[in-house]
């Protein structure tokens, strides 16, 4: 297992209608729904104590140097 990926699984609760709406995204992208929904986490905005702004994926790049 490449050590850059530590796997933590998560169980995610959707209604039938945004499942429906994941899957057809899915189809149309030719992506799957693991990739998108981390997309769409590392989009997610964090507020730091100064009030700013960072996306996750910046606070990523800060952990790894």
């Amino acid at each position: 297992m490449n050590k850059k990926w530590a796997v933590k699984r998560i169980t995610l609760n959707l209604t039938a209608s945004e499942m429906k709406y994941l899957e057809e995204y899915c189809q149309r992208t030719g992506r799957p729904a693991t990739d998108v929904i981390r997309e769409l986490i590392r989009s997610l905005e964090i507020n730091k104590a100064e009030g700013v702004n960072h996306k996750v994926n910046q606070s990523e790049q800060l952990i790894q140097q």
